[in-house]
């Protein structure tokens, strides 16, 4: 008997062998464009990860070294600016521009000029700076209240403070106490309602702290009898 042939077609169909050559020649081209592409951006991610961002946070954290101990030392002003030798905050920020250490270094500025008595630069620092680290934030938000307090500014302060006291709420230290200073400058600003939520939220959630071992008396002389 003769052998039945099938169109060359329908042989391709069942040879994986010519399916794999004739996908290919179709799409070949374009898969290796592909496949380069791919390869260069995950090699130029890592070159730039190994050769330029890794030495640079080395190099911020090397340079913010004496300028932390300045701060620690309470020598605001050599923090900031630095002395002959070391690079201070300031200088940490413009050299080192996109780095942790850089954003670090905002934090410390906001504060290092909460303490010079320059409440505009403080407050410039203090809110661009961002970062995960909870405590370290609400310590942040905390200190712009203190900037705008100093400038007068009570609403802004007592807003702040509001958003500081409410970050962390785990903070039995910080927590009570910068409610405590939004509720008695709302109190001051006459908006008692206001001034009456923060002095409960301290009694409820924070009983044995030191503010809320005595947030009674500021309850009752606004009307609110325990």
């Amino acid at each position: 008997m003769s052998e039945i042939k099938h169109p060359a077609h329908l042989e391709d169909e069942k040879n994986p062998v010519a399916q794999f050559h004739n996908a290919w020649e179709k799409y070949g081209k374009t898969a290796s464009y592909v496949l380069l592409v791919v390869i260069v951006i995950i090699g130029g991610f890592i070159a730039y990860r190994n050769f330029i961002s890794e030495p640079k946070e080395l190099q911020a954290s090397e340079a913010m070294f004496r300028a932390e101990e300045y701060f620690r030392e309470d020598s605001a002003r050599l923090a900031l600016n630095g002395d002959n030798i070391n690079a201070g905050f300031l200088k940490v920020m413009s050299r080192y521009s996109g780095t942790k250490a850089a954003g670090m270094a905002g934090f410390y500025a906001g504060s290092c000029y909460l303490k010079l008595g320059d409440f505009n630069n403080a407050v410039k620092y203090l809110k661009d700076f961002s970062t995960p680290v909870k405590q370290l934030q609400e310590r942040a938000l905390g200190l712009l209240g203190d900037a705008y307090s100093e400038q007068g500014k009570k609403e802004e302060a007592a807003d702040q403070y509001k958003k500081a006291g409410t970050y962390y709420e785990q903070d039995e230290l910080l927590s009570p106490e910068y409610l405590f200073r939004s509720g008695y400058l709302y109190e001051n600003m006459g908006k008692m309602q206001d001034a009456i939520a923060m002095y409960k939220l301290i009694k409820d959630k924070y009983p044995t702290s030191q503010r809320g071992a005595d947030i009674d008396k500021y309850l009752a002389r606004l009307g609110v009898i325990q």
